[in-house]
């Protein structure tokens, strides 16, 4: 009976994802920052490089495995200037399941920010490239496969296919508001900055039916954020608050929670030997589906992320609450270390 019911769960989660093709999503998408809002990129940092990589599903299914990996940065700014020109580049792959459903994206962003005053700046972006989404049909198990109380992956998967592989331009945009404030004085840690942006995805809707006469034109993924970073000041400690919306069709995700930062060493201020060095730790929950927790160290320009997924919903019978495995790796210029006083965000 056990069986029957993960079989059961297992199939109606495939037809799902076929019927209403859905984003990949990362549990730390701050740290996915092209994937949440295109307008990230040259939002915050001169230049930022970023490897993401998600395992889930390992104890239900063939495992969700994913990919990403994005760069961004400024143009070189005017002196006394308005604004700045950004740039980006990102990319992920995406292999799901036994049928071995991929979907891959390379996309170009081109964004502005308009420096408001000195501590904040508005920024618009554009996102524009290529997609591709594939199947192996011989690898899955289908509806009409199941004969006298079990599957005969011998018979006819019954599904009227099309097309194993095809492609389709994407485009997107966003907008996003940044606020710094820096420390106003040596180890006050009273710094502030604070991170809000409205996006969408795919607003050309393009086509992602593998099926004869298939109607799946993937839906517009809505997405917004807001997310800061203050220290308790005179400490050693930061508390990072977040919560990400997203909206795709029927379906729609909701994570929040927050990161507690521990600076654990000071870099010497002259020589530069001597690195900076901080933990942070965090717990998120994702509404129905699962608590997520997380640990980054960061280690003068590098940072290093690990996340877990517990899963709390209705596949928890399953998956025993064991959901997925999250890693990234971050670059970035200037150090977010630095010390000074209020100055421009740039």
């Amino acid at each position: 009976m056990k069986n029957l019911f993960e079989i059961i769960i297992f199939v109606s989660g495939l037809m799902v994802s076929t019927l209403f093709a859905q984003d990949i999503h990362f549990t730390q998408m701050r740290y996915s920052p092209l994937n949440l809002n295109p307008a990230l990129a040259g939002a915050e940092q001169n230049l930022q490089a970023v490897v993401n990589y998600r395992d889930q599903w390992r104890s239900v299914a063939t495992p969700y495995q994913t990919i990403g990996a994005s760069v961004d940065g400024r143009f070189k700014e005017k002196r006394g200037g308005n604004g700045v020109l950004a740039w980006g580049v990102n990319f992920f792959n995406d292999r799901a399941g036994d049928a071995r459903m991929t979907t891959t994206n390379a996309n170009l962003n081109l964004g502005y920010h308009l420096f408001l005053n000195r501590n904040s700046s508005l920024g618009l972006a554009i996102q524009g490239g290529f997609g591709q989404r594939g199947i192996d049909p011989a690898g899955g198990t289908w509806s009409s496969q199941f004969a006298n109380g079990e599957f005969n992956t011998a018979l006819p998967s019954g599904e009227n296919f099309d097309q194993m592989n095809f492609s389709h331009f994407d485009a997107g945009a966003g907008i996003v508001y940044h606020y710094k404030e820096k420390e106003g004085y040596m180890r006050g840690n009273d710094q502030f900055t604070l991170t809000a942006g409205l996006s969408a995805f795919h607003v050309n809707q393009p086509s992602s039916s593998f099926l004869v006469g298939g109607q799946d034109d993937l839906a517009i993924r809505f997405s917004g954020f807001v997310y800061a970073d203050f220290g308790v000041s005179k400490s050693n400690f930061s508390i990072a608050p977040a919560i990400y919306y997203n909206r795709q069709g029927p379906h729609q995700e909701i994570l929040a929670g927050s990161y507690l930062r521990v600076l654990l060493k000071e870099g010497s201020k002259r020589t530069g030997f001597i690195k900076q060095l901080a933990t942070s730790y965090g717990i998120f929950y994702r509404f129905g589906d699962a608590f997520a927790a997380k640990f980054m160290i960061e280690y003068s320009n590098y940072a290093l992320g690990f996340a877990y997924d517990f899963n709390v919903s209705s596949l928890t019978t399953v998956s025993n609450s064991r959901g997925g495995v999250e890693f990234f790796l971050r670059f970035v210029l200037p150090n977010p270390f630095g010390h000074s006083s209020k100055a421009r965000i740039n």
